[in-house]
């Protein structure tokens, strides 16, 4: 992941109801011929992130061995 100027060049998103709209200007990750989907589409309910986003962080911790610490608070 790179982040310069506020702006984050690669990443990880979690989709879960977003307005995929916005993604019809970009090409995802430089790949011709793809797009972005959400939670939300593919599972063809409602998902929000607080839905998602305890069951994502134990996976998270689990493939790439690590402790994910969540705090609210701004970073130095």
């Amino acid at each position: 992941v790179h982040c310069g100027n506020h702006i984050t060049s690669h990443g990880l998103a979690l989709n879960c109801c977003t307005d995929l709209s916005w993604f019809e200007h970009i090409v995802p990750c430089g790949l011709e011929g793809t797009t972005a989907t959400s939670l939300s589409r593919e599972l063809g309910r409602h998902i929000t992130v607080e839905d998602i986003l305890e069951p994502f962080l134990e996976s998270f911790q689990e493939v790439f061995d690590c402790t994910v610490v969540f705090s609210e608070e701004p970073r130095d």
